[in-house]
């Protein structure tokens, strides 16, 4: 029987992917000293499935590395959908798969699968200095206990990780789909005209690419007046020139709500050790970001204030933790 150094050994090199509706990266790992390297994004719509745009990638990475290329033996792939069972279904994609089918399709030893805010989740602990910035001006943390995630993206993700001496374990959820709350009239007011054509209003209704728009309408209309019809990335542009009180105002509403909800999301996980933010939308908004109400509404708990006051806010600014993540996943698995 070969030692565990020996088997560890065998089981690279590693490939790991991190693939949404729109495009899938991906990345590799040649060795146990080695972090993710030779990342490279590709088109979802330019591929039939997964398999097929892995041999694309492998194929330009057998010609970068020449003869040191060698197949990759373990993989997992952080797919935007729920992960049960061995069928994948990719959420705003063609791509449907066997997880067993890929497995053998690429003569892999593992496959893993697993949600994207899993495998985000499990970047947390990995995460360093160039990839993450704080509120405040505040020390990053040094992660441990329980940390959580959220991520207002095309939609709205969720996820936590929690330290364990068996390692970091992921925690998924739907948490995005949790009702939205208001904390003061303007906010219920907003909220009642959106329930008009919505009867169910979750953070994500709001708080994501999906959602801006809706919500730059309501908030909008709540003021008395008539907004256009903008897509979520003109209305963060016309913030940032300055052109658009409105939009300028719906994204100030969206900081601040998006505080509220990162505030309820840390206590109901009890995630002391940190709430990071990932998703494409917030590091867009720069500074604005920083200077909004996000931190102040995070920690309006009531008498749990204090509680809010101990928990760091972190931005994700690093695009590609999630193949981090998903490298950790099969490093906890080999072991």
């Amino acid at each position: 029987m070969r030692g565990d150094a020996s088997a560890a050994h065998d089981s690279f090199p590693r490939l790991v992917a991190d693939i949404g509706g729109t495009n899938a990266r991906f990345g590799w790992l040649a060795d146990a000293a080695s972090t993710v390297q030779h990342v490279r994004r590709l088109p979802v719509l330019a591929h039939a499935g997964p398999a097929p745009a892995v041999n694309a990638y492998l194929g330009e990475l057998e010609l970068l590395l020449g003869t040191a290329y060698r197949p990759p033996r373990r993989a997992a792939f952080a797919v935007a959908s729920s992960v049960a069972g061995d069928q994948v279904d990719l959420t705003n994609s063609h791509w449907s798969f066997s997880r067993a089918g890929v497995e053998a399709e690429l003569d892999l030893d593992m496959l893993l699968v697993l949600n994207d805010f899993e495998a985000l989740a499990l970047s947390l602990p990995r995460l360093g200095a160039s990839q993450l910035r704080s509120h405040d001006q505040r020390p990053l943390p040094a992660p441990g206990g329980t940390l959580a995630v959220i991520g207002p993206g095309t939609g709205l993700g969720v996820g936590g990780v929690v330290q364990t001496r068996h390692g970091w374990v992921a925690l998924s959820g739907e948490g995005g789909h949790a009702t939205l709350s208001a904390a003061d009239d303007f906010e219920s007011e907003l909220l009642a005209r959106v329930r008009r054509e919505y009867p169910h209003v979750s953070a994500e209704r709001l708080l994501s690419g999906i959602g801006l728009p809706v919500l730059h309408a309501a908030a909008t209309a709540t003021t008395g007046a008539t907004a256009a019809a903008l897509t979520a990335e003109e209305i963060v542009e016309r913030a940032a020139t300055g052109s658009d009180p409105d939009c300028a105002r719906t994204l100030d509403l969206f900081c601040a709500l998006l505080g509220s909800f990162a505030g309820n999301v840390a206590l109901t996980l009890g995630a002391r050790g940190g709430v990071y933010i990932g998703g494409g939308i917030v590091p867009r908004l720069g500074e604005r970001f920083f200077a909004s109400r996000f931190r102040e509404r995070f920690e309006a708990k009531g008498r749990f204030r204090s509680y809010l006051e101990g928990i760091p806010t972190v931005l994700i600014v690093d695009t590609e933790a999630a193949l981090t993540g998903a490298a950790l996943a099969i490093e906890q698995s080999a072991d």
